[in-house]
């Protein structure tokens, strides 16, 4: 196995990711440029469609435009969704909608699907983790505060399983990493295949 590469291309602007990746390669220099694409959904696109399609354009849009001193380094990108009974629940577009969501997914079990590219030259692989996360029965009282704390708003489903969301989460079926927003296990086997080392 070679030395572990010295630059990796993250096309996504998310600190969780950012924070995932140096977990796993805390040497590792880390470049973010996210990617400019629409991310709206596909009339009646399923959960698993949507994240593959959107990993994958993401990956794409940051190698069409890779800075010249990036060019031989990979580019990784991912996309994560809540999926309810089939269906992307996306991000909350408001506070309201934030409590919406955590109401659709209190006292249910869902699932945390992460489309994972990896891009290097002419190589290109994709990988689809999905993990099952069961909810309490929410109180509109803890909905409301936990809105009010304003974690929901940036996080696919309306909630942070890092963070305060915590407290709703009785059970995980998976990989916990790919709830927060990027499958470790996953991406060390792609990097793995590229050359890195992570240990």
């Amino acid at each position: 196995m070679s030395k572990l590469p010295q630059g990796l291309v993250l096309a996504s602007a998310s600190p969780r990711r950012r924070e995932l990746l140096l977990q796993l390669m805390p040497t590792l220099k880390l470049h973010i440029l996210p990617a400019d694409i629409d991310e709206r959904l596909i009339v009646a696109e399923a959960g698993t469609d949507r994240v593959l399609r959107l990993a994958q354009a993401k990956a794409a849009a940051v190698v069409a435009n890779l800075p010249i001193e990036f060019q031989n380094y990979p580019v990784l990108a991912a996309d994560t969704e809540v999926v309810l009974a089939g269906l992307p629940l996306g991000k909350p577009e408001s506070a309201c909608h934030a409590v919406e969501l955590l109401e659709q997914l209190s006292g249910q079990s869902h699932q945390v699907t992460t489309a994972v590219q990896l891009i290097k030259g002419k190589l290109a692989l994709q990988a689809l983790v999905t993990t099952e996360v069961s909810f309490k029965h929410l109180t509109k009282a803890e909905i409301v505060a936990y809105v009010a704390t304003g974690e929901p708003m940036d996080k696919a489903g309306g909630y942070g399983i890092q963070g305060l969301g915590a407290a709703f989460v009785t059970g995980i079926k998976g990989s916990y990493s790919n709830v927060v927003g990027l499958p470790l296990e996953m991406v060390y086997l792609q990097l793995n295949k590229l050359g890195y080392t992570v240990i």
